[in-house]
C-alpha cells in the first residue's frame, strides 16, 4: 500500500491503522479477509478497504478468542451462530487451558528435578542414602563424582535417569549390586579362576548391574577394573569382602575383554587424553 486517503474513525481505518492498534499483523488480517472471518465494509474510491467500528469491535473479538486459545473456525462459529453457547466455549476452552497448566506444572516439576540431578547426582536425602545404601555409604561421593565428572557424557547419562528414579528404585539397584558382590565373594571362595566361563559370566553381570547408571562399553569396563584395583577406596571396598577381590575382578575383566579382541593394555574411557 503506498498511498491511502486522510481518514478518521469514522471513516474507517486502513489495515496498517488496525494492525497498529490491535497488535496483529497486517498478514493475520488479510488472512482473516480471505477467509471471510473479519472483511473490511469499506471501500475507498481508490480501492482500499477500511474498517469501520463495527467491523474493529468484531476483530476485537476475535483477538480475545484468538489469545483463548480458540481456532478460527470455533471463533466464526461463536460469532456468526446466533444460537452458539458462546459460555459453553469458553468453559471448554477453560478446561483445556487448565490441562495444559497442570502439563506445563508438571514438565517444569521435570525440569527442575533434572537440573537438580546435574548439579547433585542423587536425588536423595542423606537418610535415604544411608537407609539405601548402608552405613558405610558417603554422602559426599555424588558431590565429589560431579567435581571429578561432570562434564562428561556419562555423568550427563546418570543424571538424567537420577532424575526420574525413585527411593524404591534405588533400593532395587542397591539390591542388585549387593547381590553381584556377594556372587564376586562366592566366586573365590568356589576357586573360579579368571577367564573361566563362570567368570565370564560374572563380567557380564557387571555390565548389567552397572548399566542402571550408564551404558558401559567393554573398553570402558577394562577402564573400571583398573580403577578397582588401583582406587584405595574401591579396592578397600572389594577386599573387605574377600581379600584380593579387587584384583581377582580386574583380572576377570581384562580376560574377558582379551576373549571379545580388546586389549585391555590399550582399552581407553571415551573422551580420555590416555
Amino acid at each position: 500500500m503506498t498511498s491511502t486517503p486522510d481518514t478518521t474513525d469514522t471513516d474507517g481505518l486502513t489495515v496498517g491503522q488496525v494492525s497498529t492498534r490491535l497488535d496483529v499483523t497486517v498478514r493475520a488480517l488479510h488472512h482473516w479477509d480471505e477467509i471471510g472471518l473479519a472483511r473490511p465494509s469499506l471501500r475507498t474510491t481508490a480501492g482500499y478497504r477500511l474498517y469501520t467500528p463495527g467491523d474493529l469491535e468484531r476483530l476485537h473479538r476475535i483477538v480475545v478468542y484468538r489469545e483463548l486459545g480458540l481456532g478460527l473456525d470455533r471463533i466464526r462459529a461463536v460469532l456468526d451462530d446466533s444460537t452458539a453457547d458462546v459460555p459453553g466455549a469458553l468453559r471448554a476452552q477453560r478446561a483445556q487451558v487448565a490441562e495444559r497448566i497442570d502439563r506445563l506444572q508438571r514438565l517444569g516439576a521435570g525440569l527442575d528435578r533434572m537440573i537438580d540431578a546435574h548439579e547433585r547426582g542423587l536425588l536423595l536425602t542423606v537418610e535415604q542414602q544411608a537407609a539405601i545404601f548402608g552405613p558405610q555409604w558417603n554422602p559426599d561421593g555424588p558431590a565429589l563424582a560431579r567435581q571429578r565428572y561432570g562434564d562428561t557424557t556419562q555423568w550427563r547419562q546418570y543424571a538424567e535417569r537420577s532424575a526420574s528414579r525413585s527411593p524404591e528404585e534405588w533400593q532395587a539397584i542397591a539390591d542388585g549390586i549387593a547381590g553381584f558382590d556377594s556372587a564376586l565373594g562366592d566366586a573365590m571362595d568356589a576357586g573360579v579362576t579368571p577367564g573361566s566361563p563362570e567368570a565370564n559370566q560374572l563380567v557380564e553381570r557387571h555390565r548389567e548391574v552397572f548399566a542402571s547408571y550408564f551404558p558401559l562399553t567393554r573398553q570402558m569396563q577394562v577402564c573400571l577394573g583398573r580403577m578397582y584395583e588401583a582406587d584405595p577406596g574401591f579396592a578397600a571396598h572389594y577386599d573387605g569382602i574377600r581379600a584380593g577381590l579387587a584384583t581377582w575382578l580386574r583380572r576377570s575383566i581384562d580376560a574377558s575383554a582379551r576373549a571379545h579382541h580388546i586389549d585391555p593394555n590399550t582399552a581407553t574411557w571415551p573422551g580420555s587424553q590416555q
